[in-house]
This record gives structure tokens, C-alpha cells and sequence, in this order.
């Protein structure tokens, strides 16, 4: 099995299908010969499948050609191309179709498919992904604790070469890959993009100097350890040789990259006289090294080239600040000099220093920048703004009110948001810089501390890294053991239950008014309200009570009189002072009631 095939399996076997191959058809079976078959087989199981599933042959033997038919057909032959292809076809019996697809295809990869497959994978498959996320935590801290063991000799006679034998295979791995890099010669051109465009991203020069440089570094590790092992006897001068031509080859570079111009097509060609199109591949290679060519001198392409300018300023200052450590560490190692060690690494310090001033000076200016465009997002009215720039002096007033003419043009919304949006990234920048530094200059002083003789172990140095590392770690290995696949239709059947079951009791329960309920939390509905009727005097009623239309007043002024009469012998208030006045007509019709007796 390939190198390429078994690392994906190791890596991603748990987000293929749990049984390991498709549902569908595999292509063995489309072609109908058996998996081990030869290369002249298929060629004739690929004619004979033609000749049977073509939609032209169907429609001649007078079948009916449906979708179905025509993929069919159209799968087969894929499967005959695939199979036909000796590394395609050893890609395919390893890891299937759907496999195949995500290696060739990895946009065609559907998340929801990934995440079903490695919620019911197996603990085995689970376990090989976390056991490569613990390799590389291994891989990354094992040279920095065998390192701060061997300072604070708890390795006994041990050799700093065999201490450093991580760095050796990191250091062989990554020459490795420069001399494949070397090897592969020139980038081909795409087909997309005319000849006279095509710049090579990746010019030979660049490999080859990117080669030398870490070249130089591993020749400086190999001399250290033989240094420190006392192997060699040369002074520290000559061991940091190789670190002075590494730093001196990066601030070359980066010395270049702040000299660098940025200009627009149009001012580029306007300077030169000709389009860009009919350069030369040499002057075309001349103007890259010359000037930073962007569309405008707005939007992302030219704040790209901007923090592109910002950044190599602030690896000067880094570059810098190492070589003047480096010279005051040889100084006190080869002269005797017996520094403080606080003053050897006060470069250090200051670089720190340096970079956090140097992002906020950045952030100042964008905002300086942002308040010129749009005074309002600072909470600012245009007369404040322009009373702050009172002060202007007279020889760059006629520059001052080009600019605020430019810039009276409101803004839209959507430009407002992209400023907000810049300014917002800046401060971040600027607040993680000086929290990373802050970080920076706790861990040097803790080493400071170690060399000039603490009693605390080397291993607190990089302790924090330790722990980040570790609390990671154990939340991937959460994050990977304890995902499950959720069934969506889990609960639903005691849901219905429940459901039914309250129907029936509130059915229950408007049936039979008058039964008691069957439990305290059962709902039961009030009974319906009757009619109220007066008690009725010589077989007439007084009135009664409707609840559309109220109190509807029945019988005569005898029946009232009857009423008060039964009154007085009860003692109780006579009815004429309990209702009202009635005309001569007291029958009321229920198609003449008013309206206002309507209670609706």
C-alpha cells in the first residue's frame, strides 16, 4: 500500500463510512468481473457493458431510455476509467468511492456526511487521530525538556549531541523538503493565465537562498553541540559565525521589502510609457523587485501591501535588537568580562519595547487616518474636528483644504463599516501585541533569573507552554471520545404518548360535567351556565336571562303587583324599588332588542 493511502487511513478512517465501502454498487460489479482481474478482462467487460447498457443499444432492442438508464451507464464507465488507471484503481480497493472522491475532490466533501461518520466510528479509529495530536505535542515539547533537564543536569554525563537528537530529525525533514523544492524545477504556467502574465511564484534563486539559510542554521547547532560537549575548542566568536551571515541575509532582505514602492497599473505604465502586457519576463522580474504593483492606493490589496511594509519594519527592529544580544553574549562568554547577565539581554528587553510602541504607533496612526474620513465615528461633529486644525501652518493650508474638499463627500454606510472595521482591527493588533510581549518579557526575565543562579527548576521557563499544551490536548481527546451520534427521533414516541393522553382527559372531561376528576392536576372544564328563571307568579315569569340579550322582562303591571305583594309578606323590599321603571308594553320582543343589551 502507498505511503500516501495508509496515512489517510490512519488519519481519517473514522470519517469514512463505519462499514468501510459504499452502499451503492461497488464498480467491480458494475463491469461484472471479480477484484483481481487483469487490465485485458476489464477492456472486455467495459465492451460487453457497453454494448448491453448504451442508451443507444437500448432504444434499439425498443426499451425506454430513462434517467436511471443513461447513469447507469455513465457510472459504469467512470468505474472502467478508475479501474483502468493503476493508481487510481490501488486508491480505490483501499478506501472505497466515497474515499477516492474526497481525496481527488476534497471541496466535494458534505460536513454533515463527516460528522455522521465519526460519531459512529469505532474507539479504535478514534483513538489514531488522537494518538497523532499526541505525537505532535510530544514532537514539539520533548526538545525543550530534554533541554532544561540537561541545564539543570538531571541527565547525569549526558552529551548535549544526543540530547539534541530531536532537533537532527526536525532539521533532516525540513532539508528534505528544500531539496524536493530545488528538484522540482520551474512552476508550471496555468492554462488560465496568458504567457506574458505568468511570473513564477517560486523562482530558483529564492529556493536556493531559502536553503542556504537554514543551511547556516544547522551548521550553527551542529557547532554549539560540539562546543558545549567540549568536542571542539574554538572561541564562541566562531561558533555564532553562521548566526551573523543568517541575520545579515534576513535584514538584507527585509531592508529591500521597506524600500519597495507601492504604485498602481496606471502610474506604473504612465512612468514607464507602456502597458504592462508588453514587457519583457526580465523587466517584468526587475519592476517585482522594484515596486509593490496594487489596483489602487485603496482597498484590501493596498492595506495588504501596507502591513506587508508595517511587519518587515518591525523584523528590523527584531533582527536588530539579536545581533546586538548575540555580540554582547560572545563579548561575555570570550572576554571574561563577567556581565551582568541582565545587561547582555537588555537588547532583548528593549526589542520588546520597541514592537509594543511601534503597534500602537501604527494604531494612532489609522486612527488619525479614519478620523480625517469620518470625524462621526469618534463621536465628533465637523466643527470640532476642523477647530482641532486651526493651528494649520500657512505653506500647507492649500494642501490641507484640497484634502478637506476631497473628503466632504459624505460617506456611505457600507464605507463607514470598512473603516470601523479597520480601526477595530488595529486595536486588537495593538492590545494582543503588548499582551504577547508582556508574555515575552515575563518567560526572558524568568531565564535571566535561572542564569544568574535561582533555585527554581529550568522547566518553570516553559511551563506555560506545558500547561496551554496539555489543556488542549485533553480537550481534543474530550472533543474526540465523547462526540455521539444524537438519534433525532429519541423521545419522540413518549412525546406523543403524553400528547394523546392529555387529549383524552380533556375530552373526558367536557363530556361529563358532573364526574369528579380523576386526579388533582386533571383539567376539568366549568359547567355550562343555564338560564336563569324568576320564580313564576299564576304560571307567568317575571323575567329571564338571556346571555345574548340580557334580562327579558315577561308579564304584566298584575304580575308585578303579585311580586310585591309576595314581597311584603317575606319582608322584603318591594320590587318597585328594586327594578326599573317599566312602560305600559313590558313584553320586550327579542328581535327589537337595543343593541346595548348585547353583551358580545
Amino acid at each position: 500500500m502507498r505511503f500516501d493511502i495508509a496515512f489517510f487511513l490512519c488519519c481519517c478512517r473514522s470519517f469514512l463510512s463505519s462499514s468501510g465501502r459504499d452502499d451503492s454498487e461497488s464498480f467491480y460489479d458494475l463491469l461484472g468481473v471479480e477484484p483481481d482481474a487483469s487490465s485485458d478482462e476489464l477492456k472486455r467487460a467495459y465492451k460487453r457493458q457497453s454494448l448491453q447498457m448504451h442508451p443507444d443499444k437500448l432504444a434499439q432492442k425498443g426499451q425506454t431510455v430513462t434517467a436511471a438508464d443513461r447513469d447507469r451507464f455513465t457510472r459504469m464507465r467512470h468505474a472502467y476509467e478508475v479501474l483502468s488507471d493503476p493508481r487510481r484503481r490501488e486508491t480505490y480497493d483501499a478506501i472505497g468511492e466515497q474515499g477516492m472522491k474526497w481525496v481527488e475532490e476534497p471541496l466535494s466533501v458534505d460536513p454533515q456526511e463527516l460528522a455522521h461518520n465519526f460519531a459512529t466510528s469505532s474507539i479504535m479509529d478514534r483513538s489514531k487521530i488522537f494518538g497523532i495530536f499526541l505525537a505532535i505535542y510530544i514532537a514539539v515539547f520533548v526538545l525543550p525538556v530534554l533541554v532544561c533537564l540537561m541545564a539543570d543536569g538531571s541527565l547525569g554525563n549526558a552529551k548535549w549531541v544526543a540530547v539534541l537528537a530531536p532537533l537532527w530529525v526536525w532539521d533532516f525533514f525540513i532539508l528534505f523538503y528544500h531539496s524536493r523544492v530545488i528538484m522540482m524545477g520551474p512552476i508550471k504556467r496555468p492554462d488560465h493565465v496568458p504567457e506574458e502574465e505568468w511570473i513564477d511564484p517560486l523562482p530558483m534563486a529564492k529556493r536556493i537562498m531559502s536553503m542556504v539559510r537554514f543551511g547556516l542554521l544547522v551548521l550553527f547547532e551542529v557547532l554549539l553541540a560540539l562546543r558545549l560537549d567540549g568536542t571542539i575548542h574554538i572561541p564562541w566568536t566562531f561558533v555564532f559565525i553562521p548566526i551573523y551571515f543568517w541575520e545579515i541575509i534576513a535584514l538584507r532582505r527585509k531592508i529591500h521589502l521597506i524600500n519597495m514602492t507601492i504604485v498602481t497599473h496606471d502610474e506604473l505604465e504612465l512612468a514607464i510609457g507602456k502597458k504592462l502586457t508588453n514587457f519583457s519576463p526580465t523587466e517584468r522580474e526587475d519592476i517585482h523587485r522594484r515596486f509593490i504593483i496594487v489596483p489602487s492606493k485603496s482597498g484590501p490589496v493596498y492595506e495588504a501591501a501596507r502591513r506587508l511594509q508595517l511587519e518587515a519594519k518591525g523584523d528590523i527592529i527584531r533582527i536588530s535588537a539579536r545581533i546586538l544580544f548575540t555580540v554582547l553574549l560572545v563579548t561575555n562568554l570570550d572576554t571574561g568580562f563577567d556581565w551582568s547577565w541582565w545587561i547582555v539581554f537588555l537588547p532583548i528587553l528593549g526589542m520588546a519595547v520597541c514592537i509594543v510602541g511601534t503597534a500602537f504607533q501604527n494604531f494612532s496612526e489609522i486612527q488619525t487616518e479614519v478620523a480625517k474620513r469620518d470625524s462621526s465615528i469618534f463621536g465628533m461633529t465637523e466643527a470640532e474636528h476642523n477647530g482641532e486644525q486651526q493651528g494649520t501652518p500657512y505653506a500647507t493650508m492649500d494642501e490641507n483644504n484640497k484634502t478637506s474638499a476631497e473628503q466632504s463627500e459624505p460617506l456611505t454606510n457600507e464605507e463607514k463599516e470598512e473603516l470601523k472595521a479597520k480601526l477595530m482591527q488595529s486595536a486588537t493588533r495593538a492590545v494582543a501585541t503588548c499582551f504577547s510581549q508582556c508574555f515575552f518579557i515575563f518567560l526572558v526575565c524568568l531565564l535571566i533569573g535561572k542564569i544568574e543562579g535561582a533555585g527554581y527548576s529550568s522547566l518553570v521557563i516553559i511551563s506555560p507552554f506545558l500547561l496551554c499544551g496539555g489543556v488542549i490536548l485533553c480537550c481534543l481527546a474530550c472533543t474526540i471520545f465523547c462526540i455521539s451520534e444524537v438519534d433525532e427521533n429519541a423521545g419522540m414516541a413518549d412525546f406523543d404518548s403524553a400528547v394523546n393522553q392529555a387529549a383524552a382527559t380533556a375530552a373526558a372531561g367536557y363530556g361529563s360535567t358532573d364526574a369528579a376528576p380523576s386526579s388533582s392536576t386533571s383539567y376539568v372544564p366549568p359547567a355550562q351556565v343555564q338560564q336563569s328563571t324568576a320564580p313564576k307568579i299564576d304560571g307567568a315569569s317575571i323575567s329571564t336571562w338571556d346571555p345574548e340579550r340580557g334580562q327579558v322582562w315577561e308579564g304584566g303591571q298584575d304580575d308585578i303587583n303579585q311580586v310585591d305583594t309576595i314581597s311584603e309578606t317575606r319582608d322584603e323590599p318591594p320590587v318597585d324599588t328594586l327594578l326599573p321603571p317599566l312602560k305600559e308594553q313590558a313584553y320586550v320582543n327579542p328581535e327589537a332588542v337595543n343593541d346595548s343589551y348585547d353583551l358580545d
